[in-house]
């Protein structure tokens, strides 16, 4: 079965080597490979040349484009009517491609959802992926949103649904899948097919990354293609009711307690029933509490820009 691979690449000068050996070593081989460059100005376009002896490669310089749009154009050069879609910076499972292209044989089967595993090295990284890399598809499968690090589909999808929303930087994938769910097609996931994802090494990293995924889901809060406005709401409406305790310790000194049981309640009791099977316990008192804050923080403060740039963009036009 023929299928397009694609992906969206900017600056990957130290991980595209990786990332295209991975898709060499494919037990099923993609019969051509899309990529869209955003401008890069590091030695990414100059490595990938060189692996063009190797694999059939087809670069498209776009400057500026984000990652939906980089998508949307990439999906739109592949010729095949099936399109298995993944991330630079990651590194495929041998099996990927084969595992997550074969459900789509069946005439039924339209989108097909891969696995994603965290490469995590230090103590930090791993309980970051706590985190990062929630097993929702077996919490709630009604509720699954894949990523698009580990996607196929039928081409046929993506022009049914408009394509990746190009107005958004962040949480575009999420946002088109409710677009799939919306056109009336299903996913169908494929656990065997894996992709593994490099956790971020430090803490600035991790709250960057937490504050461009709040940035996205500021940009389509509360809106059809937002599932999870409410427990984003959730998190504001804790720090909130953390203040009015404050505020009432302060006029009742007395009651101190009550703010130092809710904190340690928080940041050590919650996280450590949390992943208590994850991860070793002394990890996870170490690392958790700063983990919860720093993410805290960025959801906050990346959800508030988000909702302000989509009212300024909806004032100004």
């Amino acid at each position: 079965m023929k299928a397009s691979f694609i992906a969206t690449i900017f600056n990957e000068e130290t991980s595209i080597d990786s990332f295209l050996a991975s898709i060499e070593k494919q037990a099923v081989s993609p019969e051509e490979i899309v990529l869209v460059d955003a401008g890069s100005k590091d030695r990414t376009v100059k490595k990938i040349k060189r692996w063009q002896k190797k694999l059939p490669i087809k670069v498209i310089i776009r400057p500026g484009a984000n990652r939906s749009q980089g998508r949307n154009i990439a999906l739109k050069r592949a010729k095949n009517k099936i399109v298995a879609i993944s991330d630079a910076g990651c590194l495929l499972d041998p099996n990927w491609l084969k595992e997550i292209t074969a459900p789509l044989k069946k005439k039924n089967i339209f989108v097909v959802a891969g696995n994603y595993q965290p490469v995590a090295e230090t103590s930090f990284q791993k309980c970051l992926s706590l985190y990062t890399c929630a097993d929702i598809y077996r919490k709630n499968k009604s509720q699954f949103l894949p990523s698009s690090r580990s996607l196929a589909l039928k081409k046929v999808v993506w022009e049914k649904t408009g394509g990746y929303p190009e107005e958004l930087d962040y949480c575009e994938d999420l946002v088109f899948d409710q677009k799939i769910k919306q056109s009336g097609f299903c996913f169908f996931f494929s656990p065997q097919a894996t992709v593994y994802w490099p956790q971020r090494k430090t803490a600035k990293e991790a709250f960057k990354q937490f504050y461009n995924y709040a940035l996205g889901d500021g940009q389509v809060f509360f809106s059809p293609y937002q599932s999870h406005s409410v427990k984003i709401s959730f998190i504001f409406l804790r720090y909130l009711i953390g203040a009015l305790v404050l505020f009432l310790v302060i006029k009742q000194p007395g009651l101190w307690l009550i703010p130092v049981f809710l904190l340690l309640t928080y940041l050590f009791f919650w996280p450590i029933i949390k992943f208590r099977k994850k991860l070793l316990f002394k990890k996870v008192l170490f690392f958790a509490p700063s983990i919860q804050i720093l993410s805290d923080l960025a959801i906050m403060t990346g959800v508030l820009r988000g909702v302000f740039e989509k009212n300024k963009k909806r004032y100004n036009n």
